[in-house]
């Protein structure tokens, strides 16, 4: 029998490949794509059916003349890119260029799980190329390469050179800026609520909320309205009118998907997309394990389905029969809904094998990549488990006219929350929504109904309604796949290049538009209305999934786009605001050579320059609205290190930096201190807070470059009690609240004892 080729994506995926397959193969990398348009022209023949002209990546010259040659020594090759429509294309691509060289056939073969026994299937029944998949890929990349090559100059025309457009990322930039404009534009309004501290004949007190006024709904306006109701309990009894106990059953959630992955490894444990996607991406490569080589631990994470595979199902059920018991089993296998444009035959994100747990491979591997497996490992274990059941219990409290209510919930089987329990994201600030009680948060006492109360406390609260949040990253992930924006594989990549144009920023982790993104926004939602829409690029996506399925073609879909997007081009080429040429006239002189200044925009919004640019260069920030116009600048401690004026506060773009009062004569600057010595020995700097290129917020010693201490945390001022370190770190948990801890110990110190 003669050698066989087998041709991956990725290099890492190569040693673990050699043990499984033996040496009849021949294992080579392409390295991800080795063709692609041409990075500085169109590269699509829109007179000529749109045909692509590819061309070999630079830098590909080498791996693909290693495919060639290894493809003359052998009988038979297997492409084995990943499973999804890129690795299609890129088979498609080695394909053409090694067929005239083989004796033997072409096979595909699609690898779901890096394992011996998943490799060996996936050879012993290998497919053909999908034409259908490999058009769908060609037309998305066409239609990305119009719309940024069309577009991208057209900014560069009005606005300034190195700003581009997409196709998606453009009306995910749409969705973060209308959020923002709602929020501007929100109006809040005054309510009030009122909390009775209430106990019974057994402990321990609990807290009612007034619910009702007569038969209506407790509606408190304001202060005077909540004074007058809690006057009408004075001198009043609380009877407990109604005790309402329940059984309720939670269900387990499905398998990991893409994006639910993304979005509760955002919320779990504060992964940006991109940094989830790179980190699967590793677990289903292989992991270098002590004694065992490269291990495969997860299956393909590029999925939108939610099936398992039955001998999945099977390893998952008898695992938790054996270490949790048949009270955890259902009796028969949990089956979940994927929504319609699903590829079922991909398989749902789980672990290649279920009794590698987590707690074993925790001194072998990164701490992120065992954070992600156990995530991934709880998720598929949990949803082969049975619900969990509560007691849940309701007490309806009766003043006078007044009903106040109370809710308890307490969990009477864990059932799948022994191992998991997924983490909800507010998404809305609504003074309707009901307060809800999670599991084991609130345990009421055993009282009997009938029972009068006694009155601890009452309290009157003031509330304002809250506008729509911004958008976390993950919050994003979930409404562009709510919208049917994107794909899986696509997701990570919308939010990163949106980031890393400078068109939306991360504050508190959430995604704030930048002026330069809101300017943007504007001209192409002005300028391609029918283009940069929700609906628009949906229908899209799902001609795509059509193409895929061969129910639709791709030449003819391209042509529906561009005839439309033509005409746009045309209108906007004319009509589109040309921000470059407009200058905004102000009051003020140069300090350096007296003319006018003038404000323009810039790489990082609008910014102050001289108009006798560019014999004069001198530029000045934009004072921020509400900032005084004549008034002195703040003035700081301290002296100018370089010329001893004294030092004032500035507002840069990461917020406010201390600067000389001599500038620009002398532009001496430093960051301000938190108040914390640089803990590192021998380091006289301080610690101040910093931002990385990302934009995250983090903090570093002010002697950067030479001191290096960075922390995640804001350091406090305070030694650690237990182990006398010199500082604490502060945190804050969605379940916890505020507190102080010691990075080296972790002793943990409440915001109340503080």
């Amino acid at each position: 029998m003669g050698k066989s080729l087998l041709i991956v994506e990725s290099p890492t995926k190569v040693d673990t490949l050699k043990k499984i397959v033996g040496k009849n193969f021949i294992i080579k990398a392409s390295v991800g794509h080795i063709k692609d348009l041409p990075k500085k022209k169109l590269g699509v023949d829109v007179e000529n059916d749109f045909s692509p002209q590819y061309i070999t990546i630079r830098g590909k010259g080498k791996v693909l003349s290693g495919l060639k040659a290894a493809a003359k020594k052998v009988d038979d090759i297997y492409l084995a890119p990943d499973p999804d429509r890129e690795g299609e294309a890129i088979a498609h691509h080695i394909c053409n260029e090694v067929a005239p060289l083989v004796k033997g056939k072409i096979y595909r073969v699609l690898f779901n799980e890096i394992t011996k026994k998943g490799v060996q299937e996936a050879l012993k029944h290998p497919t053909e190329l999908n034409t259908n998949k490999v058009n769908a890929q060609q037309a998305r990349r066409i239609l990305d390469r119009l719309v940024g090559y069309k577009i991208s100059p057209l900014l560069w025309k009005k606005v300034h050179r190195g700003l581009s457009a997409g196709r998606v990322q453009s009306v995910a930039l749409r969705m973060i800026c209308e959020r923002e404009q709602e929020i501007k534009s929100f109006e809040q309004e005054e309510y009030w609520s009122i909390t009775a501290e209430l106990e019974g004949s057994k402990e321990p007190s609990f807290p009612a909320k007034l619910q009702k006024v007569g038969d209506k709904k407790a509606e408190i306006p304001n202060q005077e309205q909540a004074e007058k109701l809690v006057a009408q309990t004075e001198g009043k009894s609380f009877e407990l009118q109604d005790i309402v106990k329940k059984e309720r059953k939670r269900n387990p959630v499905a398998p990991f998907i893409t994006s639910s992955l993304q979005q509760e490894a955002s919320r779990k444990l504060g992964f940006s997309p991109k940094k989830t996607m790179m980190l699967a991406q590793r677990l289903y490569e292989g992991v270098t394990l002590e004694g065992q080589g490269n291990v495969g631990l997860i299956t393909y994470m590029r999925t939108d389905a939610t099936r398992l595979s039955e001998e999945a199902v099977g390893d998952l059920r008898g695992y938790i029969e054996e270490k949790f018991g048949k009270d955890y089993l259902p009796a028969k296998p949990n089956v979940y809904k994927s929504k319609k444009s699903a590829q079922e035959a991909h398989e749902a994100i789980r672990p290649t094998d279920v009794n590698i747990e987590p707690k074993s491979l925790k001194p072998k591997i990164e701490k992120d990549l065992y954070r992600l497996y156990n995530l991934i490992w709880a998720r598929a274990v949990s949803c082969q488990m049975v619900p969990a059941i509560l007691d849940t219990t309701q007490f309806d409290i009766q003043c006078g006219d007044l009903m106040f209510r109370a809710n308890g919930s307490v969990i009477k089987f864990h059932g799948f929350m022994k191992v998991y329990v997924e983490d909800q994201e507010e998404t809305t600030a609504d003074k309707d929504k009901e307060e809800e009680v999670k599991p084991g948060d609130r345990v009421l006492p055993d009282l009997s109904k009938g029972e009068t109360l006694k009155l601890l406390k009452i309290d009157p609260e003031q509330h304002f309604t809250q506008p729509p949040p911004r958008f976390s990253e993950a919050m994003l992930v979930k409404e562009l796949e709510a919208r049917g924006i994107g794909r899986p594989s696509t997701y990570a990549s919308i939010i990163s290049v949106i980031k890393d144009r400078d068109y939306v920023r991360s504050e508190e982790k959430r995604l704030v538009p930048t002026e330069l993104g809101g300017l943007v926004n504007e001209l192409l939602v002005d300028s391609f209305p029918d283009i940069m829409t929700e609906k628009f690029t949906a229908e899209l996506e799902e001609n795509l999934d059509l193409i895929e399925e061969g129910k639709s073609e791709w030449i003819e879909t391209l042509r529906k786009f561009y005839g439309p997007f033509e005409k746009n081009l045309v209108e906007a080429e004319k009509k589109m605001k040309d921000v470059k040429s407009q200058v905004e006239e102000t009051d003020e002189t140069c300090e350096k050579c007296s003319q006018p200044m003038i404000i323009k925009w810039g790489r990082f919004g609008k910014f102050m320059a001289c108009s006798g640019y560019p014999d004069c260069k001198n530029t000045r920030e934009i004072k921020k609205a509400g900032a005084e116009e004549d008034g002195p600048q703040e003035e700081a401690e301290g002296e100018c290190d370089k010329c001893n004026a004294p030092l004032v506060f500035k507002m840069g773009r990461f917020g406010k930096f201390l600067a000389c009062s001599n500038y620009p004569d002398c532009k001496f600057t430093k960051p301000i201190s938190l108040g914390v010595s640089c803990p590192e020995e021998n380091c006289k700097g301080y610690v101040t807070s910093r931002r990385s290129k990302k934009g995250r917020a983090f903090y570093g010693c002010s002697a950067y470059p030479d001191c290096s201490f960075v922390s995640w945390d804001k350091p406090v001022a305070e030694a650690c009690p237990e182990c006398q370190n010199p500082y604490m770190v502060e945190k804050w948990k969605k379940n916890e609240g505020a507190s102080v801890i010691c990075p080296k110990c972790k002793f943990k110190k409440t915001e109340e004892a503080a």
